[in-house]
């Protein structure tokens, strides 16, 4: 497991985790919830880690726990007992028990400590985020066996590279992840293509509040009547299933039965996901029309997702085999 990073002064690590100096400062001395680093000048010098500790120690107190008893947790215990109490407080209360939150794991302490902190202005109360894993790095994400079930992966990594995008798409098939939010600092534009392609919505940093809230929010879709598919049913917008190349051989396909039916149907998926693939990449462009970009990219991957299970009914009726690409080759340079 690698170092976690250590270069936060104690101011940082109030604005970031909406915690005072003073009251940080008590935490540290009296009762010994940080145990930070001393720099070269004698600066002490605060992990990711330590963010996101102050965050949920902070979220902890103010619903009545003593500091003294919670001090001594480690984050991972920290974020399982405010999970604990989130539920139960949602189960108490009728009015909230229908507004079931969206689970989510996340890579990345840094990441982890700036969602926990940062709910309010990311504009997610009406879909409120669970963090119910937190892993360090990707590595530690493959190798740590998850508690739950989380429906969205949240990922943060500073390079994006081949191994990277592999690691990715292999985490989300391992553990069934619906949807999955990556966010970079470098990256290689095929393996950025490559996940995009893959149903992965890829962001380059720097990202603002705003910026991720419409990002998290563009992977679900909400809709309460009985009669909608699966897919919409559990809140998220599934990764394409079909490639440009098996949509073309299907449309090339004749049909005596269905007449033109599975080429209608091949090009109607082909137009939505292109459409569907404009949608994310002017949401990565204009900060000014996110909102809007958000919606349309959802409401395109919706319908794209119904006509791909139109298109298996077809494809059955019509004896037509389908590829469906759920893993996709990455680039080797």
């Amino acid at each position: 497991m690698a170092t976690p990073i250590s270069n936060h002064r104690i101011g940082a690590v109030s604005a970031l985790s909406g915690v005072p100096v003073s009251t940080l400062r008590v935490w540290e001395t009296r009762h010994a919830a940080f145990a930070p680093r001393k720099s070269e000048g004698r600066h002490r010098q605060y992990s990711d880690e330590d963010v996101l500790r102050a965050s949920l120690i902070k979220q902890l107190t103010e619903s009545g726990h003593s500091i003294s008893t919670i001090a001594a947790l480690q984050g991972a215990q920290l974020n399982a007992l405010l999970l604990q109490q989130r539920t139960a407080h949602r189960l108490n209360r009728p009015t909230l028990a229908h507004a079931a939150p969206v689970t989510m794991a996340v890579v990345g302490v840094g990441m982890a400590a700036r969602m926990e902190s940062s709910q309010m202005s990311l504009g997610l109360n009406d879909k409120p985020i669970q963090i119910t894993e937190i892993f360090e790095d990707l590595n530690a994400a493959h190798h740590a066996p998850l508690t739950s079930q989380p429906l969205v992966l949240l990922v943060r990594v500073n390079s994006l590279d081949v191994i990277a995008g592999r690691d990715i798409q292999r985490l989300v098939q391992a553990h069934h992840f619906q949807q999955a939010i990556v966010l970079y600092n470098f990256g290689q534009e095929p393996v950025v293509a490559t996940l995009k392609l893959a149903g992965v919505k890829v962001r380059r940093e720097p990202v603002s509040n705003a910026e991720l809230g419409e990002l998290i929010n563009s992977v679900l879709w909400m809709d309460h009547t009985p009669e909608v598919s699966d897919f919409q049913r559990n809140g998220l917008v599934p990764p394409r299933k079909y490639s440009d190349e098996t949509l073309s051989r299907v449309a090339n396909i004749s049909s005596q039965v269905l007449c033109e039916c599975p080429r209608h149907v091949a090009e109607l998926i082909t137009q939505l996901a292109s459409f569907e693939q404009y949608s994310q990449e002017c949401l990565n462009k204009s900060t000014d029309d996110a909102h809007l970009h958000a919606y349309l990219s959802t409401v395109s991957g919706s319908a794209r997702a119904l006509f791909e299970k139109a298109l298996e009914m077809v494809a059955q009726h019509e004896n037509i085999p389908l590829d469906a690409h759920t893993t996709l080759p990455y680039p080797t340079a």
